[in-house]
């Protein structure tokens, strides 16, 4: 069994009301409960509180003494199969059950806005969905295939349009059937007496990390990845027709690079954009399968 977040245990003080348990019950961002639960647990431990403030100017200090180093460093130096073992190792040994889950659901649930995209558009193209089963399966460089993959989907899909002179456009008849919870529970996380570190510190004690054992290209890109959470945001809105829904994306302008120094804390705010689109993608399924239109697919069934 999961843990209950203690803003879930204790009782409602109107003198001293909890925030965590206002931002739980607030619906005003579409997340699942049991994934904002887990979320605002791990956003409220001792580890967040008390750890972080001190790891991250350490982290980003770290990061920029790599920085100089890597001038010294042959250009393409790269140990990734090493770097991802040592990743897998420490999230099993130190990482909370809270932060893993949400780690490994992030592979997942950014393959299907991925091939929701792809296969909405006007121009389809394929994808290559990593869903790692559990933490040892990000052995096999998870993490920066998942980097990969958001770059070459990027130019797959807007090369297939500029080839069929189209623009991407709102889909005449949606396909959510990519659209699914991943199905990873979080009692099979690690929960040992060192499980402890909160998301964000993990992050922040990491990306050093990957700066050293990875290219300065495949770092640069990692970093600045994130601001294609725009790009993908527009996407999305673009085949729903739903601009309004560009609200829950903020990760900066994606045609404006910034400093590798805040990849830490821009990798928390990806990883919620995420959760946040996707659970907007299954309200919208579960709104589209209720309505009494036929879709394409029933009504080849029929025919």
């Amino acid at each position: 069994m999961s843990r209950t977040p203690d803003f879930l245990e204790q009782g409602h003080d109107e003198r001293d009301p909890s925030p965590w348990l206002a931002l739980y019950l607030d619906q005003s961002t579409p997340l699942p409960d049991e994934v904002k639960a887990a979320w605002l647990a791990d956003s409220s431990s001792g580890s967040r509180q008390y750890l972080l403030p001190f790891l991250r100017p350490v982290a980003r200090l770290t990061i920029i003494l790599i920085q100089v180093v890597k001038v010294f460093v042959p250009r393409n130096w790269s140990h990734s199969k090493m770097l991802h073992n040592l990743l897998a190792w420490g999230l099993k040994r130190f990482v909370s059950p809270e932060a893993n889950w949400l780690i490994l659901r992030h592979f997942h649930l950014g393959s299907q806005v991925l091939s929701f995209i792809g296969r909405n558009s006007p121009a389809p193209v394929g994808t290559s969905p990593l869903e790692p089963a559990d933490i040892d399966a990000l052995r096999d460089e998870t993490f920066l295939k998942h980097d990969l993959n958001l770059f070459n989907f990027v130019i797959r899909l807007n090369q297939a349009l500029r080839d069929k002179g189209m623009v991407l456009g709102k889909a005449p008849n949606v396909d959510f059937s990519m659209i699914k919870d991943p199905g990873l529970r979080l009692s099979d996380m690690p929960q040992g007496k060192l499980n402890f570190l909160d998301l964000q510190s993990a992050i922040e004690l990491f990306t050093p990390l990957y700066q050293l054992m990875l290219t300065d290209n495949d770092f640069w890109r990692a970093a600045n990845s994130l601001q294609l959470d725009e790009t993908i945001g527009i996407y999305a809105a673009t085949v729903l027709g739903a601009p309004e829904h560009l609200i829950l994306v903020n990760n900066k302008h994606p045609l404006v690079p910034l400093s590798t120094l805040r990849a830490g804390h821009r990798l928390v705010i990806h990883g919620l954009s995420t959760e946040m689109l996707h659970s907007l993608l299954r309200r919208l399924q579960a709104a589209h399968e209720a309505t009494p239109e036929a879709t394409p697919a029933r009504e080849e069934a029929l025919a």
